[in-house]
Parts: C-alpha cells; structure tokens; sequence
C-alpha cells in the first residue's frame, strides 16, 4: 500500500461539481492499493499516518513535534490508484495496482479502520472510483510518502509507532 501525505490549511473533493468532503487544517492522504495487500498493509498505514509528527507544537515552538490526532485535525482520504501506476514507453501501465472489484471493499476497510483509530467524524474520504477533483492548500509545503512494502525491508519499522 502507498500513501502520499500532504500537511494541509484545507482540502476538499469535489465529484460532479458538488463538494463531497472537506476538511480544515490536517492531512490530506492519496492512497494507492497494491495487488498483494492486505490487512496488515492497511494497518500500517493508518498507524504511521496518524502518528507521523507533521505538525508544530505552538506551546514550545518546537516543530515536526506534533501528530494529526494530537492538533484534533482533520483527514480527508482519497483512493488513487495512478500511484502504483509505470510508464511502458509512454503510457502508463497499472497492472500492480488491486483491481476495482478488490480495491472497493478493501479501501473502504481501510477507510473505517483510520476512522476506529481516530476520531471518526475527523476522517473524510472521496468517492472511490469517481472522477474526483481534489482541491487543497499545502501548508509548508509539507509531503511524506509511505509504502507499507517498507516494513518488511526495515525491522524497525514495524515497532515504531
């Protein structure tokens, strides 16, 4: 599973010309589905997001101290499958990436799993397979790329929180 994470002021996500979430200040994580994934995939990257220190503590000044959960900061998730997509030739190929059919129920467990980590009315997501029009305001910029492939090549990956 990949996750590209963008610190951001807001974000939304519009289908059809009509907003479909929207969030404040927080994080805004494009999420892209593997062929191989599975729960534990998912697992890691909900527990790395929400606990990625983006954020300043305002109190000390001291940065990158502070994670989403801890501000009570919004996350909006947006399927994408173009993430695990590669060029042959010119035109992209995205044959690695889960097909729909296993994609849809699997981002929607991914999905209430980030919503039973944090605060479910704090998590927003886009319509999955919907031609989405994501709007935001980077804040920094700040933009982290996770890949839960990553755990089972870095021991210490997976005791960190």
């Amino acid at each position: 599973m990949r996750a590209v994470v963008q610190r951001v002021a807001s974000a939304s996500v519009e289908v059809e010309g009509r907003v479909v979430s929207e969030i404040g200040p927080g994080l805004l994580v494009l999420v892209g589905v593997h062929e191989s994934d599975v729960d534990s995939d998912a697992d890691y990257i909900c527990r790395k997001v929400l606990n990625m220190r983006l954020f300043p503590d305002d109190k000390t000044g001291k940065n990158w101290d502070q994670n989403v959960m801890q501000r009570n900061y919004g996350v909006l998730l947006v399927s994408q499958f173009t993430l695990y997509g590669i060029l042959k030739g010119n035109k992209p190929d995205f044959h690695v990436a889960m097909s729909p059919e296993q994609a849809k129920p699997f981002y929607a467990s991914v999905v209430d799993k980030f919503r039973r980590s944090y605060n479910h009315e704090l998590v927003k997501d886009g319509i999955f397979g919907a031609m989405m029009k994501v709007n935001l305001v980077n804040d920094g910029p700040v933009t982290m790329q996770l890949d839960s492939s990553q755990q089972s090549r870095n021991g210490k990956e997976t005791i960190d929180p």
